[in-house]
């Protein structure tokens, strides 16, 4: 397992880093080959086998979870739990997207973002920064993808043979 800082409990529901140690590395290789095999099993549920024998079943989420990071300690990285509220302050919707908090106003206030304003603040749904974050990278994805093929296109592509050409 992981290590952590063992002064805090794992259930305490603040921040907390994992970072994998060098003892459990085969342990976390051979669990990561069984929940992607599990994951490739459609017909079966995942469920965790509690001290006593007893089944529990695991919802989607919580088994993609264990996958993400699985396989992020398979690479040796270290993996930051934290829980989100699902209504964040404007603050820390800009934080989550890593943008200022007047450029996030800017965009709540053009419509690109959802929002709720009961009083003075505003708050915005953690599931509408995901699609809009997501929505962001496929826009970039296509755009780069665009001038990709206006690159080939052109030529551009052929230009690179050799040493970039002098610009001065």
């Amino acid at each position: 397992m992981p290590t952590a800082n063992p002064a805090r409990p794992a259930n305490s529901g603040s921040p907390r880093t994992y970072v994998p140690s060098s003892e459990t590395e085969s342990v976390t290789e051979k669990f990561a080959e069984q929940l992607e095999a599990m994951a490739a099993a459609t017909t079966e549920r995942p469920a965790l086998i509690g001290p006593h024998n007893e089944e529990i079943p695991l919802p989607r989420e919580a088994f993609e979870i264990l996958l993400q990071v699985y396989e992020a300690m398979k690479h040796g990285l270290a993996i930051h739990v934290a829980p989100l509220n699902a209504q964040l302050t404007t603050q820390e919707a800009a934080n989550y997207l890593g943008i200022s908090r007047p450029t996030l106003v800017k965009l709540l206030e053009s419509g690109a973002i959802p929002f709720i304003k009961p009083g003075r603040h505003r708050y915005v749904r953690i599931d509408d920064l995901i699609a809009y974050a997501e929505q962001l990278r496929n826009e970039r994805a296509a755009a780069l993808d665009e001038m990709a093929r206006d690159a080939e296109d052109d030529g551009l592509y052929d230009l690179l043979d050799g040493p970039p050409p002098k610009t001065r």
